[in-house]
């Protein structure tokens, strides 16, 4: 794995100058698809619903998920050394960093990264595009240098050290992996999902891999599983149009689906739901961790969950699409989470703006 410093970060994978902004800040900090929000949300929900459905009376090491590996030692960096140049940033020993994995076949449709202070209760979310340039030995192909494609041939242990490699050696203590079609089937345990589409979604792609067809007048409708998840994969119909505002239109539609997703688990049978979801997800998140998110989650307030999307380039390779990323942003973005500065109080604003105003 290469050595990345955080304050010291250079371009080697695409070879372009370092400083360049691309990505929207209002849009990269909400670009969180369906299966993304649904994949924290399954973590959450099984973490706060485990220990009160099973208690604490199993040993508090053993994984809530069933018989699920370990990360390795120099991947989870339980024990950070004080020589490690990035010690200073990562020895806040009160984060938890749990990788989130969507999977379809064997590429990562999602990528993310979730880290809980759980002193301070904020929850900030790292998304990791998929199609991020990440040159591997393994890989023999152009598109094997996508990030997403690291778990077909080196599974959850390759693909979290390429994530920690990315993301300036960030320590990663525990994975969640979800495999494509557990959404879906989730959405049916809880009998479907009572929606408001907001447009008229036409869109077909037969060269998908299984075929994709989109077809939803406006309105609202009682969305089961398949089609919940066609409805939030919309981007935009096969004639150009779709949401006005784009992917702040979509991800606006993607919360509010969220919102009533979980109002509405709330009124069905939660011990069935929680067995779906632990039959379709793999992690090796502990009944120990689980429970201190349990106790810690409740005083989790919205207005601390914060989204971020990895700022960098797009381009070509080998006739490959890529995603470049900004090392020099990620390590910025790091430090801004390990080390947020306050906001600035308006009333003080208010205060220096008056006296600069008052007359000698």
């Amino acid at each position: 794995m290469r050595s990345r410093k955080l304050k010291d970060a250079t371009d080697s994978a695409s070879g372009t100058p370092m400083g360049f902004r691309t990505v929207d800040v209002a849009v990269k900090k909400r670009r969180f698809g369906f299966v993304k929000t649904f994949l924290v949300g399954f973590i959450v929900f099984v973490a706060l619903l485990v220990p009160s459905m099973f208690g604490l009376s199993k040993l508090l090491a053993n994984p809530i998920f069933g018989e699920a590996g370990s990360l390795p030692d120099e991947v989870r960096r339980s024990q950070l050394d004080p020589s490690d140049p990035n010690y200073d940033v990562f020895a806040n020993t009160e984060r938890l960093n749990i990788l989130l994995l969507g999977i379809n076949g064997k590429l990562t449709d999602t990528i993310m990264l979730g880290s809980y202070n759980l002193k301070e209760q904020r929850l900030d979310i790292i998304s990791i595009p998929r199609d991020s340039y990440y040159e591997r030995p393994a890989a023999k192909t152009a598109a094997q240098k996508r990030i997403n494609a690291v778990y077909g041939s080196a599974g959850v242990d390759g693909t979290a050290a390429a994530v920690q490699d990315i993301l300036g050696g960030i320590p990663i203590h525990y994975y969640a992996v979800v495999q494509f079609e557990g959404v879906a089937k989730v959405i049916d345990a809880m009998g479907g999902v009572t929606v408001n589409i907001p447009i008229d979604m036409n869109y077909d792609d037969p060269y998908a891999k299984p075929p994709l067809h989109i077809h939803f007048k406006k309105g609202e409708q009682r969305l089961g599983g398949e089609d919940a998840v066609r409805f939030l994969r919309f981007r935009k119909n096969n004639n150009g149009g779709g949401y006005p505002n784009q992917d702040i239109g979509r991800t606006a539609t993607q919360r509010e689906f969220i919102k009533a997703a979980f109002k509405q688990a709330v009124g069905f049978n939660l011990p069935k739901i929680a067995k779906i979801v632990m039959e379709n997800v793999e992690s090796d998140l502990t009944v120990g961790a689980a429970g201190k998110l349990a106790l810690k989650a409740a005083g989790l307030d919205a207005e601390n969950i914060n989204g971020h999307y990895l700022e960098g380039k797009s381009g070509s390779r080998d006739g490959v699409s890529y995603w470049f990323v900004d090392e020099e942003a990620v390590a910025a973005m790091i430090d801004g989470i390990y080390n947020p500065q306050p906001e600035p109080d308006p009333e003080d604003a208010d205060l220096a703006e008056g006296t600069a105003e008052t007359p000698a």
